[in-house]
């Protein structure tokens, strides 16, 4: 058999059997979205009364003590937690607060670093991030630039980020050299890529674009020929434009998320950011229940050498 199994209908390593769900409850205490949340529970860095959580589902209460890479937690969770519909009406009542920010070049996307780089926290400012803590939903790599939510709300980060949602974003890049048809064609078809778990195997999963499609090709000898590509995704694997237009022989100069579902802000110079009003975020969450819900795709297992 060739099937991974990264999640147990029985997981014998949750500390509770009744309560909120784990990646919930970090996830609404700002960790990350919550999908990175069930990663970070997957990869082992978080511990429920001293005792590492490695399979999903795990149930916590106000009672446990929650550290993420040893440090301890403070989670918002009802004492009375044992019934979800009081969990949800309490977290209900928390002030929820929505920014865009326009990412420049060079800033990673994420929290805390170890490394002390500069990451996109900083772009928040000092009267919204001393009484909020956010979190960004989803990632752009260092190199690349564009919009990027940070929020509290670990709902609507789940399901912008969660495959099945398939809210769709929105690129322009720029790469070296004259995309041909042909070029265009095989990633239109879309390929499957390459990427190893936390389990040491290498995951074989397929990659496709929404959409593709040429703006503009540029003839310049002093600056090098170059193509200005729009790509749509429902679907973002690590890295996946930067990786796709490499198997088909295109190298990225720039890359730019221009989109959020219906979120755009042509207005935001890189390092700028706005709060989003009610209008706004009720536009991103019919995104969300407008659209379908596409069955999983099956990914292939090769056991890494």
């Amino acid at each position: 058999m060739n099937n991974v199994v990264t999640r147990s209908s029985r997981n014998t390593s949750s500390a509770n059997t009744a309560g909120v769900r784990l990646q919930k409850a970090l996830a609404d205490a700002g960790i990350a979205a919550r999908r990175d949340c069930e990663q970070l529970i997957l990869n082992g860095r978080i511990h429920v009364n001293g005792k590492q959580i490695t399979q999903l589902p795990c149930f916590v209460t106000a009672n446990d003590v929650i550290t993420f890479d040893g440090v301890p937690q403070q989670l918002n969770i009802a004492s009375d937690s044992a019934d979800s519909a009081t969990l949800t009406a309490t977290s209900s009542n928390n002030k929820r607060t929505y920014l865009l920010v326009n990412k420049p070049k060079g800033m990673i996307t994420t929290t805390k670093d170890p490394q002390g780089r500069v990451n996109v926290l900083q772009l928040v400012p000092h009267a919204i991030s001393e009484r909020e803590r956010l979190f960004p939903v989803g990632r752009l790599d260092a190199d690349s630039t564009g919009l990027l939510l940070l929020t509290n709300d670990g709902d609507i980060a789940f399901q912008l980020t969660h495959p099945k949602f398939g809210v769709l974003k929105e690129y322009r890049v720029i790469t070296t050299g004259l995309a041909s048809d042909d070029q265009i064609a095989k990633l239109k078809k879309g390929m499957y890529l390459l990427t190893p778990d936390a389990s040491g195997q290498t995951r074989a999963k397929r990659a496709s674009m929404e959409s593709v499609r040429i703006i503009k090709r540029f003839v310049d000898r002093n600056r090098g020929d170059r193509t200005v590509l729009s790509i749509q995704l429902r679907e973002g694997q690590n890295r996946e434009i930067r990786r796709l237009l490499a198997r088909v022989g295109l190298k990225v100069r720039e890359l730019e998320r221009i989109a959020i579902g219906p979120l755009r802000a042509a207005e935001l110079k890189p390092g700028q950011c706005k709060l989003l009003g009610k209008r706004d975020v009720d536009r991103l969450r019919a995104a969300v229940l407008a659209t379908p819900v596409k069955a999983a795709k099956k990914t292939r297992v090769r056991n890494s050498k």
